[in-house]
């Protein structure tokens, strides 16, 4: 399809759009990155953006997530309560039907820990209460691998936003390592939370990631 056909497709849908009254539905979106790329610091401040225009929000964290306890907290300083903790065991899908319908938009923190059913649920609530949901959090853990409420956001998400972070060397950092008593943790349960002392997080890009690692496998020989 030539360039002049794709710009006349988009004029004519957009045309229809305006003059048919059709709108676009509400969305699930999920805003991911490594650590310390600022997605609570962006959560709060969308928050913000919605309640200073008198709207109301529904905020919410998975359980499994004790750091700050009911609050999410962003490494500038700041930091809220949430409206309700998410266990394991919560349908989202009643809940926001039951208490949260009429809102103008749910955020959720650490989205990473959702079940996949709960990723399920709010998509089914951004469709059928034309409710726009939106989800933050981690897309990978320190060993690489996927979290299942990651997985399952960027597999149905309706859109996918990524918040860049800086590696020490300057790259991007796309990649998390953790760190227990100042090693590299090569491997463990896969939740952690940060909130003590001996155990820390760090965002790298591959490279050094895996110069870190390679660090942490000679110092165990």
């Amino acid at each position: 399809m030539s360039f002049f056909v794709k710009c006349l497709y988009f004029l004519v849908t957009l045309c229809y759009t305006h003059y048919s009254g059709v709108r676009e539905m509400s969305k699930l979106k999920f805003y991911y990155g490594s650590m310390n790329c600022g997605k609570s610091t962006l959560l709060l401040q969308r928050i913000h953006n919605y309640e200073s225009r008198g709207m109301k929000i529904g905020l919410f964290k998975p359980a499994i997530d004790t750091k700050g306890d009911r609050e999410v907290v962003s490494r500038l300083g700041i930091s809220r309560e949430v409206d309700d903790l998410l266990t394991a065991d919560t349908n989202f899908y009643k809940l926001v039907r039951n208490k949260y319908s009429g809102c103008s938009c749910l955020f959720i923190d650490e989205a990473q820990f959702l079940q996949r059913e709960q990723v399920d649920e709010a998509l089914q609530v951004a469709c059928q209460f034309d409710l726009p949901v939106e989800c933050y959090g981690l897309r990978t853990d320190f060993r690489t691998e996927s979290f299942p409420g990651s997985r399952r956001l960027l597999e149905v998400a309706d859109e996918l936003r990524e918040l860049e972070t800086r590696c020490d060397c300057g790259r991007k950092a796309t990649l998390v390592g953790r760190f227990k008593n100042g090693v590299m943790a090569l491997d463990g349960a896969q939740v952690e939370i940060d909130n003590q002392e001996e155990i820390k997080y760090i965002s790298y890009c591959p490279k050094c990631y895996f110069k870190q690692k390679l660090k942490a496998r000679q110092k165990l020989d």
